[in-house]
């Protein structure tokens, strides 16, 4: 065996299997002893050294112990130790109060979930009760309709005129002089809440259209663009316009070709009615080409008429259109006083009996009238006018024969001399203007007549109408002769002796009233086409379109500030502000036309008003005012049973007493980038009785600062953002207001709550009035000879500034709305005047002075920066503001008084240079 190991050897340690047998041999030793080291190293290796450690932990010197093991505070002496016992310190109490408050939270949340399950409860109760009072509510209001529908008459439509609106077979009247409302207009087109919708035709639709006058038809669009009446939908239209004249002469469609053309209106319907032909004339040359023409049961709108054509009630005598496309120059008019003027009366004309027209042309006059015709008395009256020339007892002039070429006019018609400023001219001295109607008595109205009118009213000189048979222009509405003279020709030789028998009072009165007649019905376009169309309305009994109101755009802003009470505003005394008003801010009774109205009670409202203005308490053309009805009187006008039980001492004072027992009033103030003033101003109204409301006027185009916090002064305060910077602002009759008093007052004003309501009480009793506290008052510059305005201590006053004043908001719309733009426009200017001008208007209306009360002549608060009031142009601007508003109204409307009205509680105080003033308590 060992030779066989040899021999393998030595052959290269191949065996049996082919593999070397030595290589085998050495794996399993390696094997093996690999094993037991590892288990030497695992198994002894920790034993040693575990001995080694221990051994040298029991050394004698325990201070170079190393491994040994040690106390807590042992360890904590090592430093960089410590700062991790600090930390595990911190964490662990920051993890027991983290702890807390999740126990906490938890049993909040418990908590409010209790809440939220029991505020699901009492939403789910709500939902019912809410469901039950719509149920509540819906049977109620069914209920109220059936009640309403048995107790309220059935509305329909008005009886149809036509069996059928296109029945082309239906017969035209027999005689177009028959043609009246009643027989000749459709009713049932304007049902009385229609609101009276106006149709217009285009008149460069039709081949007449080129044929009119470029001016008249380019202000007849422009007015058309901008009246409240005017609808584009002619399917609801009660009425149709077609503008025919003026019309140019060498243009002038043939009366056959013109009637063919209104005959092919899309909505003449055969007759043409509900329509109405306005003919207008810019110039005195008449044109009465309407004359030869069928216009069946269309209604006709012109200058001139003859009494075959004229239908009273039907037709209508339009003034003359002279201002087409320009506004009244309020500087060019002359003043109204000196009542005297050089002349006593003027005429100039010329009379030409050959001049022919388009009446002439076609049908002479003869064929049209029966019997014979009236005496002329033309001669008799050129005779005694000149009779009075020559007896100089006044100055008198009267020309019968024109210097140069007179206008053209009509047979037997006075015509015009001159050029138009020529004649102004004369007019301005003449205190009286005569107007000789033509001698053919058939001719009722002839535009030069209309045209002789206008100047007079323009200028005015208030016209003597000589001929009774004269249809003036809208006599149906105006009551002429509280403005002219209309006599009968046969009293020629007697009108020297009436007209010096007129006192100066009568004249002035009568020279206003031609005043505002002329600026109502005459002086615009504007003007004469709403005239026309309100002369329509009130015949077919439809109440007036509401007048329009600002619409207040609100500004947000913060509230919530506590209002704090003013030491100043709680001392009232031992006068009772009356009862506290504990319900929420109510408006005043709204107005609501009703339609009942009348032309009778149009016409007593727009002539039968105190003083020589009719704009009192409406103008004709003016929509409705939605509180007008309550204006002149305290309210409506009657108690409820138990109001008027009296009473005196604490019984007078703890109610507020008057005809309306329950009124509020509104508080207007204008303000300008004083946000500090005004939130002081704001909080002195904290409690103050019967406010209902303040309207804050942001005159700046600066919104107020974010941050501002407006104080709570528990009712609400409307921050209004206006569109430019303006005083006229101040008296815009906002939506908002709701109420019919309106305390105007700065953001400056100091005011206590005494006086505010003190005031009050006095303009409750002097609705129409301005009641305020700061009194001024104009005087005559003899020097300059020009008015001034003053602001010295007075016993006198003519004016009460609205910087703390009450007035009708009603004054608030004639005041935007009707007070001629030129004065708005001098306010925008100067930024100044505008109580000046509400003053003017308000005594221009009234004829009444102010009322003051109390005897304070400032108000404003200690303090405060200095306004715009102190600077030194501010009187040179209000000195120049008073004579042209004079010049606007032509005279000064101001009053003086030297009634005052003070409580029995309040003091006189003047300086000891002043000698003391009567007050009526």
């Amino acid at each position: 065996e060992l030779m066989t190991g040899y021999t393998m050897l030595r052959n290269g340690g191949v065996g049996n299997g082919g593999q070397p047998w030595v290589l085998r041999w050495s794996s399993r030793i390696r094997l093996t002893w690999l094993s037991f080291t590892l288990f030497i190293i695992l198994v002894f290796f920790p034993l040693i050294a575990h001995y080694y450690l221990t051994t040298i932990d029991d050394a004698d010197d325990a201070g170079k112990r190393i491994f040994g093991p040690r106390t807590g505070n042992e360890l904590c002496e090592v430093k960089h130790v410590q700062d991790l016992c600090r930390i595990r310190e911190s964490v662990s109490e920051e993890l027991l109060q983290l702890e807390a408050k999740r126990q906490e939270l938890n049993s909040e949340i418990a908590k409010l979930n209790l809440k939220i399950e029991a505020c699901k409860k009492s939403i789910e109760n709500a939902k019912q009760d809410l469901l039950q009072l719509k149920n509540v509510i819906s049977q109620t209001e069914h209920s109220y309709k059936e009640l309403m529908a048995q107790n309220q008459p059935k509305l329909s439509l008005p009886i149809r005129l036509l069996p059928d609106k296109d029945d082309a077979a239906f017969p035209l009247p027999k005689s177009n002089r028959n043609c009246r409302l009643h027989n000749c207009f459709d009713y049932s087109r304007c049902p009385l809440t229609s609101g009276f919708p106006v149709y217009v035709y285009n008149s460069d639709d039709y081949p007449f259209g080129s044929s009119l006058d470029p001016l008249i038809k380019q202000a007849f669009e422009a007015t058309v663009r901008t009246n409240v009446y005017v609808t584009e939908n002619a399917n609801i239209a009660c009425v149709y316009i077609i503008l025919v004249g003026e019309m140019q002469e060498p243009v002038m469609p043939k009366p056959t070709e013109l009637e063919q053309q209104l005959h092919s209106l899309p909505y003449w319907r055969t007759d043409g009615h509900n329509h109405l032909i306005i003919n207008l004339s810019r110039k005195s040359e008449t044109q009465n080409f309407i004359y030869n023409i069928s216009t069946g049961r269309a209604m006709i709108a012109q200058s001139t008429f003859y009494d075959v054509q004229y239908r009273p009630g039907f037709d209508i005598v339009v003034s003359p259109l002279v201002h087409a496309m320009s506004e009244p120059n309020f500087l060019e008019i002359p003043p109204q006083v000196p009542v005297k003027r050089k002349y006593l009366f003027s005429f100039q004309g010329e009379k030409i009996e050959s001049l022919r027209s388009s009446l002439q042309e076609v049908r002479s006059f003869e064929e049209e009238i029966e019997g014979n015709a009236p005496a002329d008395y033309d001669d008799r009256i050129i005779t005694t006018l000149k009779a009075v020339q020559d007896s100089k007892l006044d100055f008198v002039l009267v020309e019968f024969t024109c210097k140069n070429q007179p206008k053209a006019s009509l047979p037997t018609e006075w015509a015009l001399c001159g050029e138009r400023d020529d004649r102004l001219e004369l007019l301005k001295l003449s205190t009286f203007a005569l107007i000789i109607t033509p001698g053919d008595t058939h001719l009722v109205i002839s535009a030069g007549c209309a045209m002789r009118l206008f100047e007079a009213l323009e200028v005015g000189a208030i016209p003597v109408v000589l001929g009774e048979q004269v249809q003036l222009p809208y006599n149906d509405v105006i009551r002429w002769n509280e403005a002219a003279l209309i006599i009968p020709k046969p009293r020629i030789t007697e009108v020297h002796f009436l007209l010096r028998s007129i006192s100066d009072n009568d004249l002035l009165a009568m020279r206003r009233q031609g005043r505002f007649l002329w600026e109502t019905y005459f002086s615009t376009s504007d003007n004469v086409f709403s005239t026309v169309l309100a002369i329509i309305r009130t015949r077919i009994q439809i109440p007036a379109a509401p007048i329009r109101e600002e619409t207040a755009v609100e500004i947000p802003h913060r509230s919530g500030k506590a209002a704090g009470t003013d030491p100043n505003m709680a001392d009232n005394g031992d006068l009772d502000l009356g009862p506290v008003e504990t319900e929420p801010p109510y408006a005043s009774p709204k107005y609501l036309r009703n339609f009942t109205l009348t032309a009778m009670d149009i016409y007593r409202n727009w002539n039968s008003a105190p003083g020589p203005f009719h704009l009192f308490p409406y103008t004709p053309f003016d929509p409705v005012l939605p509180s007008e009805a309550k204006f002149l009187g305290s309210g409506t006008g009657f108690r409820p049973i138990g109001g008027g039980a009296g009473g005196s001492g604490k019984e007078f004072q703890a109610a507020l007493g008057g005809n309306v027992p329950r009124e509020q009033f509104t508080v207007v103030m204008l303000t300008y980038e004083r946000e500090e003033v005004l939130m002081n101003s704001l909080e002195r109204l904290n409690g103050l009785p019967y406010l209902n409301k303040v309207v804050v006027v942001w005159n700046s185009p600066k919104l107020p600062s974010e941050d501002l916090l407006w104080p709570d002064i528990g009712v609400p305060i409307m921050v209004v953002r206006t569109e430019k910077n303006s005083l006229n602002n101040r008296f815009l009759p906002w939506d908002e207001i709701e109420t019919e008093a309106i305390l105007s007052i700065d953001d400056d004003a100091h005011l206590r709550h005494d006086e505010i309501m003190f005031g009050f009480r006095v303009w409750r009793e002097a609705r129409d009035r301005i009641v305020g506290f700061p009194g001024r008052y104009h005087a005559w510059d003899i020097p300059h000879q020009s008015w001034l305005y003053n602001s010295n201590y007075s016993c006198e006053l003519s004016m009460v500034l609205t910087g703390a004043a009450f007035f009708h908001k009603y004054y608030a719309y004639l005041y935007s709305y009707v007070m001629p733009q030129a004065i708005r426009d001098m306010v925008d200017e100067y930024i100044n005047c505008e109580d000046i001008a509400m003053n003017f208007l308000v005594s221009h209306l009234t004829r009444k002075p102010p009322i003051k009360v109390t005897s304070r002549w400032t108000f404003r608060c200690p303090g405060c920066p200095q306004a715009l009031s102190h600077d030194d142009s501010h009187f040179h601007e209000r000195h120049k503001c008073i004579n042209f508003f004079v010049k606007v109204y032509g005279y000064m409307p101001l009053l003086y008084t030297q009634f005052r009205v003070d409580s029995v509680l309040f003091k006189t105080r003047l300086p000891h240079d002043k000698t003391k003033c009567f007050k009526f308590i």
